[in-house]
């Protein structure tokens, strides 16, 4: 999927560089933070991956989707290259993920953010109905400190 400015999105999990994103997860992200390699590993070959790379054919963003590809999705570990970022790629890459033959006509696509809710409104996300009924069990301390 070709972006402005000569970047490109695949799903090709080939072309992930699995390194990047272990770095980038691990150290500069603030919900994974210590997260061990094999766990980013697992993590992508359990979803539909999405990496975002440069002109030069780097690795430049990052994002993924589990789904059951019927009825329900969840977006995480989205991120885009500190030093990319303000280029609009980050709404490009979201326009790819909903662009995704395997991702249409779900029930239900959910995420969780701290601080990107404008983004992300852009494309319908919005609070959940009926949050009352959302339950989760959340684990912060299984990977440590980095």
């Amino acid at each position: 999927m070709p972006l402005a400015s000569g970047f490109e999105i695949s799903t090709d999990r080939e072309r992930i560089d699995l390194d990047y994103v272990h770095h980038y997860l691990s150290t500069l992200s603030y919900w994974a933070q210590g997260i061990p390699r094999d766990v980013v590993a697992r993590s992508i070959d359990n979803s539909i991956a999405f990496g975002l790379y440069g002109p030069d054919g780097k690795q430049a963003g990052f994002a993924r989707v589990i789904t059951d590809r019927a009825t329900f999705a969840w977006l995480a570990d989205v991120f885009i290259d500190p030093a990319m970022q303000g280029k609009g790629l980050g709404k490009g890459l979201m326009e790819a993920i909903f662009g995704h033959s395997e991702l249409q006509d779900l029930r239900r696509f959910m995420l969780v953010t701290l601080d990107a809710h404008s983004l992300y409104q852009q494309y319908g996300f919005g609070p959940p109905p009926n949050p009352e009924r959302l339950m989760a069990v959340v684990r912060t301390d299984l990977y440590g400190k980095s």
